[in-house]
């Protein structure tokens, strides 16, 4: 008797990034740097990759700083269909407002659209709280349209 078990599908670990980086400007831009490079070796666009995780990098730094406390970089390819880009943070009492809550900021205001980009770039979104004391941004890009 031949019994087939439908598991869930894990990306493969040569397909994966997971990096701690610090919570200043250079962590953001060496967060976008490495997605590039990673997408890159893989042969897969990093575009509008790379803006997403400039995005999230640039709120963990800014709005999940803890003194000490990196934030880490997650990207994962699922076979050739999906990317799946995270960054976790030590606020995870400060979670963003979650997708389509976004208000687009006025006239002259120099912030406030990072998650408005990211949610015009990425097929789904959306923030996962926990274990504390962090929270997770996470998106999905497919790969195949």
């Amino acid at each position: 008797m031949n019994h087939k078990l439908d598991l869930p599908q894990h990306p493969d670990p040569g397909r994966t990034l997971t990096v701690l980086l610090s919570p200043t400007r250079r962590g953001a831009r060496l967060a976008r740097l490495l997605t590039t490079a990673h997408l890159g070796h893989l042969g897969l666009p990093s575009e509008s990759a790379a803006h997403i995780v400039a995005e999230l990098a640039a709120n963990a730094m800014t709005h999940g700083r803890v003194q000490g406390r990196d934030f880490q970089l997650g990207l994962a390819v699922h076979g050739r269909a999906l990317l799946r880009i995270e960054v976790s943070d030590a606020r995870g009492e400060r979670l963003p407002p979650g997708p389509g809550a976004q208000v687009v900021p006025g006239g002259h205001v120099e912030w406030g659209r990072g998650l408005l980009i990211v949610e015009t770039l990425a097929d789904r979104w959306g923030v996962t709280p926990g274990p504390v004391p962090r929270k997770t941004v996470w998106a999905e890009l497919d790969l195949v349209q």
